[in-house]
């Protein structure tokens, strides 16, 4: 999983970039298989399970976009391909210290039709010294514009945060932004996006008969993960004051 100097250039330059084939077709469909029993309940993944569409979606009968943090923790992902390749791209890109902070799974139900908002990672996070991190969003369907694939801003990731506001209680992080400005990245099953910290990215609704599934995984320094621990900041892994502070007052972010 070995990235070429014109890979790597074109991310450092672009703050994304896409690869084909992470998976092979014979691992992706276990990966379906297992991400089929998130999504059924058959895992049962309690308070990690929100929905990302609320105050985005006018149908509130149903989740428009799910949102399961730490799947890890409810099944053995981390023995699996895509988390072990996925690791090695990352200290490949930004260095050998970096290792895991956490990994979430990102379903668009069939036809909500509902935008995950223009927003940068970072702004979820607490303010570190050390602003490597890293992204990497695994498609489980065919990613299409039609059913919500990645947007980026190009750049984006060198010119600081924007200011962001939250679109509901507990709900998606959201900044001004547009597709005028934006690449999108349609991707194959089994292939996936890489994206930095600090990248501007956004996607369409899910318009589609059929679910546009994703699992992703975020990278950072041992010790900024380290640090942001000691703060209280496990992304949602147990709920602590510190993760709802960032959620609800995204200012000391900007």
């Amino acid at each position: 999983m070995n990235l070429s100097p014109a890979q790597i250039d074109f991310f450092q330059q672009n703050g994304y970039l896409a690869i084909e084939s992470i998976l092979q077709p014979e691992e992706l469909a276990s990966y379906v298989e297992l991400y089929n029993q998130f999504l059924d309940g058959t895992i049962d993944t309690g308070s990690n399970r929100s929905d990302l569409g609320q105050g985005l979606s006018a149908d509130t009968s149903r989740e428009a976009i799910t949102q399961i943090m730490w799947p890890s923790d409810f099944a053995p992902l981390t023995e699996m391909p895509y988390h072990q390749r996925a690791t090695a791209i990352a200290q490949g890109l930004l260095g050998p210290d970096i290792i895991m902070d956490f990994d979430m799974m990102i379903n668009k139900a069939p036809q909500t039709n509902t935008p995950t908002p223009w927003h940068q990672d970072a702004a979820y996070w607490v303010d570190m010294p050390d602003k490597r991190a890293l992204s990497i969003w695994l498609a489980l369907d065919e990613a299409t514009l039609e059913n919500g694939c990645m947007w980026y801003v190009p750049g984006s990731h060198l010119k600081g945060l924007r200011e962001h506001r939250s679109a509901a209680k507990g709900g998606a992080l959201v900044c001004e932004a547009s597709e005028a400005e934006g690449v999108p990245v349609p991707l194959k099953p089994g292939s996936c996006v890489l994206h930095h910290g600090g990248t501007l990215h956004y996607s369409r609704g899910n318009s589609t008969d059929g679910p546009r599934k994703a699992l992703i995984i975020n990278f950072r320094p041992q010790a900024m993960i380290e640090y942001e621990r000691a703060q209280g900041f496990d992304h949602g892994r147990t709920g602590g004051a510190a993760d709802r502070k960032v959620r609800t007052n995204t200012s000391t972010q900007n």
